[in-house]
């Protein structure tokens, strides 16, 4: 066995003795579970810990939501009477051995336990098989096959009725241009242009013009108009044909399969953040969809998916494939009450995607994940259709009182979808015959375990298991891993997981030497104990504070160097977008932040 499978193997044996240290009503026997792990991975390698184990969870939840094992379930799993052989120490607290029932007062850290065995090592950071990339790739394509060749099933004449009613109001001024600053991403573009350089970009399209005015949205003066070397008679303007399509690439997910990334032009990118800022604000300010469409906060559905577990008067939904799903026609007549903003929609949007493979397809979708409008366009469209399905089940008509009657209890953050239980069937079957696709694996409502914005609760007990995302460190040159399973071991350690946090601490110390006690709030790496106190070495008598030497996390940069127009530019955009008290990189003019990367430096820092 590889030595990074021996220490997973290793996390695995405290997980198990930390589990069955919680279930303090019963002896739970771990003994046989990791003989099988071992076996299992001895056959399987990771795939056991990163795909099996976590179908067993999904498997598991099923039974808490029908309330009881049947002869169905844990297909594949030896069984003991009614219950899985595997973890049997575990279930035998929850269901009954013997009928396979659902017991009155499950023990609820035992189930916190399965679910951790299960889920620990479902994100773990490694990258999928290229079959499985493939197979990912497959499916896009197949959806943009579903969509341009399948009719959908719903009314389109109510559908169309809601659309106006709904967002005539919402949506119900014109889109300022000027209102909204556009902005580009930390992130990739399809030109592979990033940092500072997407500032000095002049491409731009014809689409774009009539409602994103170069001139006003690409120079940072009236005076640079006239720069014979760098004014608005550089700008590249790309015709029809001549846009470039998105950039379609996989990433990392889990290990059963990645996720579909589209990477926006950086023109198109520029202009769609103004819009999506626009859009955002009015949804979540406005009277119908405040504090039920939500981008910024997820408290309200994770709170609601503690209290639903309890009540079971809410059902959680998740939908498959969410952003691919979300059809252009529709989106077309959703917004057509809006024509100022649909037109600027419709001209920040990519029309064309380029595979890895290089294959160009035209989209039938609205957008894939990767456009700054997919999020605030999905969640629109999905409220449009749940509010259509209720008031169809209700036989009411269309007017803004009726709107905000059925849908005070409809909650969207993304693709996580909150609705009264028993308008599960109807919103169900809207959101089908509107090309969605519901995860029956992710979406709850009959029994009392609900899952929603990482918020996974039954009976009113959190029960999310704890990731270990990163494989043990061997330099102080793997920044990520360190600093991802320092994090992991102060969560597993507050959860009570004490095993596990002391091994995963004794990982990260012998890479980096011991480090101390701090609060959660401080910026240095450290552990985090139950009590108030904190560690310190000295007292900063400038700054008036303690200070303690330990390692702090640091972004890492490249040169990049930005001048002219251009730094202007930056300048303007950044001063208007910027939080008030945000701090300011003074040298953000001659270098940029690597994307997705840290580092780690040894210095003193405040332990609070």
């Amino acid at each position: 066995m590889k030595s990074h499978e021996q220490d997973l193997l290793a996390v695995c044996r405290c997980i198990l003795m930390d589990a069955a240290a919680k279930c303090y009503t019963a002896n739970v026997s771990i003994v046989r579970d990791l003989i099988t792990i071992k076996s299992r991975m001895t056959h399987e390698s990771l795939s056991f810990l990163t795909i099996t184990l976590p179908s067993f969870g999904a498997e598991f939840e099923k039974t808490l939501d029908h309330a009881r094992i049947t002869s169905s379930d844990f297909q594949g799993w030896k069984k003991r009477m009614c219950l899985p052989a595997f973890l049997q120490g575990f279930t035998r607290l929850v269901f009954n051995a013997e009928t396979g029932e659902l017991f009155d007062n499950p023990d609820i850290a035992a189930i916190e336990g399965i679910r951790q065995i299960a889920y620990t090592f479902k994100k773990l950071s490694m990258p999928c098989s290229p079959a499985r990339d493939l197979s990912a790739l497959s499916k896009y394509k197949e959806v943009e096959c579903y969509l341009s060749t399948t009719m959908h099933t719903g009314d389109d004449n109510l559908f169309n009725q809601v659309s106006r009613v709904l967002w005539g109001s919402v949506l119900n001024e014109s889109y300022d241009l000027f209102k909204y600053t556009p902005k580009h991403g930390p992130g990739q573009t399809a030109e592979r242009i990033n940092g500072n350089r997407k500032y000095a970009h002049r491409g731009w399209t014809e689409r774009l013009e009539p409602f994103f005015p170069a001139d006003a949205f690409l120079m940072s003066c009236y005076t640079q108009l006239d720069d014979v070397s760098d004014g608005i008679s550089n700008v590249q303007f790309a015709s029809l044909e001549q846009e470039l399509p998105v950039r379609v690439i996989t990433v990392p997910k889990t290990l059963k399969g990645p996720r579909i990334i589209a990477i926006e032009p950086v023109c198109m990118q520029y202009t769609q953040q103004a819009l999506a800022s626009y859009i955002i604000e009015k949804l979540e300010t406005h009277k119908i969809t405040g504090g039920h469409i939500n981008f910024t906060d997820q408290s309200i559905n994770r709170e609601l998916a503690i209290t639903a577990s309890s009540d079971q008067s809410l059902a959680t939904l998740d939908l498959s494939e969410a952003s691919d799903r979300v059809p252009l026609s529709l989106v077309t007549a959703m917004l057509s009450i809006n024509p100022d903003i649909l037109d600027c929609i419709l001209a920040c949007r990519s029309r064309a995607a380029q595979l890895p493979t290089g294959e160009v397809i035209h989209l039938s979708k609205f957008a894939s994940m990767g456009s700054a409008l997919c999020f605030p366009i999905e969640a629109m469209y999905y409220f449009t259709i749940i509010t259509y399905a209720l008031l169809k089940k209700a036989a009411l008509p269309v007017t803004l009182r009726n709107i905000m009657h059925v849908t005070r209890r409809v909650y969207i953050y993304g693709d996580d979808i909150i609705i009264p239980v028993d308008k599960v069937a109807v919103v169900i079957e809207a959101l089908t015959g509107f090309y969605c696709k519901v995860n029956a694996q992710k979406s709850f409502w009959n029994g009392k375990f609900r899952e929603s914005c990482g918020m996974d609760a039954f009976d009113g007990n959190e029960v999310t298991p704890t990731y270990v995302r990163q494989i043990r460190p061997d330099n102080k040159g793997q920044a990520e891993e360190i600093i991802s399973l320092t994090a992991t071991s102060n969560l597993l350690y507050k959860k009570g997981y004490w095993y596990t946090a002391a091994l995963l601490k004794e990982w990260v110390e012998s890479v980096v030497g011991l480090l101390p006690v701090v609060k959660e709030t401080s910026p240095g790496l450290g552990w985090h104990s139950y009590q108030e106190g904190f560690q310190f070495d000295r007292w900063n008598k400038k700054l008036h504070r303690y200070e303690i030497r330990t390692w702090v996390v640091s972004p890492t940069y490249k040169t990049d160097v930005l001048d002219g127009w251009s730094a202007l530019l930056k300048f303007f955009l950044n001063a208007s977008t910027r939080p008030r008290f945000a701090a300011v990189d003074e040298k953000h003019l001659s270098r940029s932040p690597r994307s997705g990367t840290s580092s780690i430096k040894r210095r003193r820092t405040t332990p609070y």
